[in-house]
């Protein structure tokens, strides 16, 4: 059965403000990323690889073109309206992982889950399965300063996924971590694509983080290279 498209960039345009001059970022992208893909985005620092991630997020705004995501065109909606779309349809893994020192690894996964209308109940039910699903079962009252750096970053996963969102973004999720610690990452990043079907989106410097992606683009000065094999 033919996949649908979940992820729809079209003649996107960006540049940012420095001082007087208008750096271009992005020049007339359009990319199309079918639902269950992996797709690892690559190129040099300032290529706009980020850039591209964020607005695919709702995290930053287009100058011109259009993002559609599971058949919402969210360069339409408001400020207001963005934030109540992430809220429930993008999970985001950071470089730095993003956690809250003051909380447990349970808590911080349920901080997204306190937008939503769940009961306490229902919260603390997903909150655990997610933790299940990456293996910290048994670490769920540590706090960050008490996990390692890949613990850390599996807490950041399992905050991502407990919302069941329509994309996870990964910006250089394996950039902090050492590479034994990496390929846990990226082995549970693979499974979750797999086994349950999560299209993710990965920003990567990493040859060998990029290598578990089913595809990779390339981005070089703002203009979107050919898929790579």
């Amino acid at each position: 059965m033919e996949k649908r498209v979940i992820v729809q960039v079209d003649h996107v345009t960006k540049a940012y403000q420095r001082g007087s001059t208008l750096v271009p970022v992005l020049m007339d992208i359009t990319l199309s990323i079918e639902e269950g893909a992996f797709l690892a985005l690559m190129g040099p620092s300032g290529s706009g690889k980020s850039t591209l991630l964020n607005l695919i997020a709702g995290i930053d705004k287009v100058d011109s073109g259009t993002i559609t995501i599971g058949g919402v065109d969210i360069t339409t909606l408001t400020e207001t309206e963005l934030a109540a779309w992430r809220a429930t349809n993008v999970g985001f893994i950071f470089q730095f992982y993003n956690l809250i020192p003051v909380l447990t690894a349970f808590e911080n996964v349920e901080l997204p889950l306190l937008l939503t209308g769940l009961s306490r109940a229902e919260r603390r039910r997903h909150a655990e399965l997610a933790l299940a699903v990456v293996n910290l079962t048994e670490r769920m009252d540590h706090r960050p300063s008490q996990l390692s750096g890949g613990e850390q970053q599996r807490v950041a996963i399992a905050r991502a996924v407990v919302t069941d969102p329509t994309i996870l973004v990964a910006d250089e999720p394996t950039g902090d971590l050492d590479r034994v610690s990496a390929e846990e990452v990226l082995g549970l990043m693979d499974r979750l694509n797999r086994e349950s079907g999560k299209t993710i989106i990965m920003v990567t410097h990493d040859p060998r983080a990029a290598e578990k992606a089913h595809s990779m683009r390339h981005l070089e000065k703002g203009f979107l290279n050919d898929v790579s094999p």
